[in-house]
């Protein structure tokens, strides 16, 4: 590979300036709704692009003067017409590094016409490429996202270098966008596979982000990213490890990350964890804790001007209440949950939002009516989670099918029972959880009674089979373990 040619003095302070024209395409969507736009959009042209609000956020303030082809090909298609200058992009001709190189491949057409596909080929497998080289090299090495990669290709843990200090013993901008884009790539990842597949190989990243904290920082903008990073970072492999079932892990990981959140004084971050640390109480059958963890994270979050995030907590708040069997106490929270989330969306939600819209607050309250003994009211909310979900989120199409599974089993319905739980089971062919595992082993004990029905017999039989065939491979520990 030759190497790339020096930087004129004029390239390395070339100021970005806010992307205003795309701002005003993405109108009245949250940074996390037109993100999920992207995304879909990506899927109709065949394109596979990671987009998130952090992203769109990049594209907005000028930091992303021009995008990469893949995603030149979705905003094109999005916006049938526009040209990249008229979306407030960059000629790619005046944006470093690129060159007339990249002109004549971002001209390769968007329709599947069979005389362009080598070229469309050949930009994927340059794209693969450059991904591949952020995360073996600088920084990103040094953080362990490489071991992150091989999900990619296959499902086979890889042999992660130690984490080390970065040269010239402190952290710098590079550092902290390596960290900022390991939690973005755990996320991805546990949103098509799910937990268990990532979650031992994501302790390596986060044990190195911490190791950066270690090795001081100059800068005080960079100290707050770099603290953010792996506050954010700790919750994500705690959420690895709660969706894997490894509670006590889950609980120490949600714990740093609320520890570092103070020691930072980052409301956002100590929001989050205890958000999380919230879901993981009412999980582990501690309701008042879940109750109590969630009015704190509310309490953090009202500096934060976001009535979605404010909408989730208290989502949080109505699980506790509905495992304390307190029916009043849970319809306050939903209702305070449904009404902040009709307040709409805001720049200010969080990153680690995008996962919730309209079929998440659908499924958590279905969960509710499913601690209160309202099976058939939890099936109707399952239901109509499972139709709203994004197919990006691979894991919670498994999980609020699950959830429909069990509500419609104690709901009396034993035939759909089985139909859904037989979506399950081909869902998990892609997803690796444990909590979703237990959910569908604790349908089958309950179908079980059934089994003179055809389609309960044969998802019985389905579900025995399934399990047996993890046991042979070794069984992922369950929240008992």
């Amino acid at each position: 590979m030759t190497s790339p040619p020096a930087k004129s003095a004029s390239s390395r302070t070339v100021p970005a300036r806010p992307n205003t024209a795309f701002r005003q395409l993405r109108g009245r969507l949250s940074p996390g709704e037109f993100a999920a736009a992207v995304r879909r959009s990506a899927r109709e042209i065949g394109e596979q692009v990671s987009c998130d609000a952090r992203y769109v956020g990049r594209v907005e303030s000028g930091e992303i003067r021009c995008p990469n082809y893949a995603y030149e090909r979705v905003f094109r298609h999005m916006f049938p017409g526009l040209t990249l200058p008229d979306m407030g992009f960059a000629p790619r001709e005046t944006v470093r590094g690129r060159g007339a190189r990249t002109a004549a491949v971002s001209a390769a057409p968007l329709a599947t016409d069979p005389d362009h596909r080598d070229t469309r080929i050949q930009t994927r497998e340059e794209s693969d490429v450059l991904r591949r080289a952020f995360i073996t090299g600088g920084p990103a090495a040094a953080l362990g996202l490489a071991a992150l990669y091989p999900l990619d290709t296959a499902d086979t843990p890889a042999a992660v270098p130690g984490p080390r200090r970065p040269a010239g013993g402190r952290a710098g901008a590079s550092e902290a966008s390596a960290l900022e884009e390991a939690v973005r790539r755990i996320r991805l990842l546990d949103d098509r596979h799910g937990a268990e597949g990532i979650y031992r190989r994501a302790a390596q990243p986060l044990r190195a982000a911490y190791d950066l904290l270690d090795s001081g920082v100059q800068r005080r903008a960079v100290c707050d990213r770099l603290h953010s990073g792996a506050g954010e970072l700790a919750i994500s492999v705690g959420w690895l490890a709660h969706d894997s079932g490894h509670f006590d892990d889950a609980r120490s990981h949600y714990a740093e990350a609320l520890a570092t959140a103070r020691v930072s004084d980052d409301p956002a971050l100590e929001a989050h964890a205890f958000c999380n640390t919230s879901f993981l109480a009412r999980d582990a059958g501690r309701p008042r804790e879940a109750v109590r963890a969630a009015q704190a994270a509310q309490q953090a979050a009202r500096q934060l001007a976001s009535p979605r995030l404010l909408s989730l907590l208290s989502l949080r708040e109505a699980g506790g209440w509905a495992g304390l069997a307190d029916r009043s106490g849970c319809e306050r929270a939903l209702l305070r949950a449904q009404r902040l989330f009709a307040g709409g969306p805001s720049d200010n939600d969080p990153e680690w939002m995008t996962f919730y819209g309209e079929a998440e607050l659908a499924g958590l309250e279905a969960q509710c009516w499913s601690a209160l003994g309202e099976g058939q009211r939890a099936a109707e909310h399952a239901r109509r989670a499972v139709a709203l979900q994004d197919p990006h989120f691979t894991r919670n199409i498994a999980l609020f099918t699950a959830e429909l599974a069990g509500d419609l089993a104690a709901g009396g319905a034993p035939d759909e029972a089985a139909a859904a739980g037989d979506r399950v089971l081909k869902l998990l062919e892609q997803v690796r959880s444990a909590r979703i595992r237990t959910m569908l082993d604790r349908t089958a004990r309950m179908l079980s009674p059934h089994r003179a029905s055809a389609p309960v017999a044969g998802f019985l039989d389905r579900h025995a089979a399934s399990a047996a065939a993890d046991d042979g491979g070794g069984r992922r520990p369950g929240p008992a373990d």
